[in-house]
């Protein structure tokens, strides 16, 4: 497979800084919802990226370490339970995408955004790629990068409620955790847009 399809079609496209762009923590119940943007020197697939989904967490980690030690400029955005309830988890995801883009020191001319939905950045071009973290190397970048770094955030929210047991399913809607919002109630960090069955029980 070329994971450099995409970058090099941009590139011979007169696009001479690419990004690509990947969100994590749409469907968790509490916690922000973040996104990354990578740059990749041109030419460079780093070796054992993939789709973040489809890695170990401790390969993530191994490989969060070299994406950052060979990127050219990396960058992560958030936006939080909060700003989901408020504007709904899409405009969100949005929102935290921006964030990232404009958090490179490098500015890209044109975003490569996993998925068929683009966010507007402004004065970067978007280009959408269905599945685009399991076919561009700066989109699978993307994808671990914004994954290790809310797993990150979701085990420093583990130690501030402990009742809740955020260390073993990172705000996602499981059994366990369902089980302690019945038992303790909702958080400052659960999406209270998320969470309207409960509410209304």
């Amino acid at each position: 497979m070329d994971w450099l399809f995409y970058e090099n079609v941009a590139i011979a496209a007169g696009y001479d800084v690419v990004c690509g762009i990947d969100e994590a923590g749409r469907g968790p119940l509490a916690g922000p919802v973040f996104a990354a943007a990578v740059i990749l020197p041109k030419g460079h697939v780093i070796d054992g990226v993939n789709d973040s989904k489809k890695l170990s967490e401790k390969k993530r980690e191994m490989l969060y370490d070299k994406i950052i030690d060979e990127c050219v400029c990396w960058a992560v955005g958030s936006a939080g339970e909060k700003e989901i309830d408020e504007i709904n988890i899409l405009q969100a995801t949005f929102l935290a995408m921006k964030r990232a883009a404009d958090g490179l020191k490098i500015k890209p001319r044109l975003a490569l955004v996993d998925g068929n939905r683009p966010p507007d950045l402004g004065d970067i071009d978007v280009k959408t790629v269905i599945k685009g973290d399991s076919k561009s190397a700066s989109i699978a970048a993307a994808s671990i990068i914004a994954k290790v770094s809310r797993d990150r955030y979701m085990l420093k929210m583990a130690q501030k409620y402990p009742q809740y047991q955020f260390e073993k399913h990172k705000g996602y809607g499981t059994k366990l955790h369902y089980e302690m919002i019945e038992k303790y109630g909702i958080s400052d960090i659960h999406r209270i847009s998320f969470l309207s069955k409960v509410i209304n029980k």
